[in-house]
């Protein structure tokens, strides 16, 4: 899986773990990325047995859908948290050396940041 769909997965998984009845189109605007991109996403997790999909008739008597996360899925979105915060901890570390030495050749050159 890359970086980019993992991301795309966690988001889904988090967001739908929140909000099970989002519509694709709805997830798609929440993630900032192609409805074609959520169903796909969607699909291959139902695959893998993270989530389940039920469906209902709302007020409007319109086919709908629930998306809702299996007991594998929460368990899959905790273990991608953890590998999410690992990331962002390494590029918030990344960055905040690259400011300090970007501050160390200010001060070098005679610039105060």
């Amino acid at each position: 899986m890359s970086m980019n769909d993992h991301n795309t997965s966690y988001g889904l998984l988090k967001t739908l773990e929140e909000n099970p009845s989002l519509s694709q189109r709805d997830l798609a605007k929440r993630l900032g990325i192609s409805l074609g991109k959520v169903n796909f996403c969607l699909n291959a997790l139902v695959g893998k047995g993270f989530l389940k999909v039920g469906n209902f008739r709302n007020s409007s008597n319109k086919l709908a859908y629930a998306y809702l996360l299996t007991p594998h899925g929460v368990e899959q979105k905790a273990r991608m948290t953890v590998e999410f915060l690992q990331i962002k901890i390494q590029e918030y570390e990344r960055l905040r050396a690259e400011i300090e030495e970007l501050k160390r050749e200010a001060e070098q050159k005679g610039l105060k940041p």
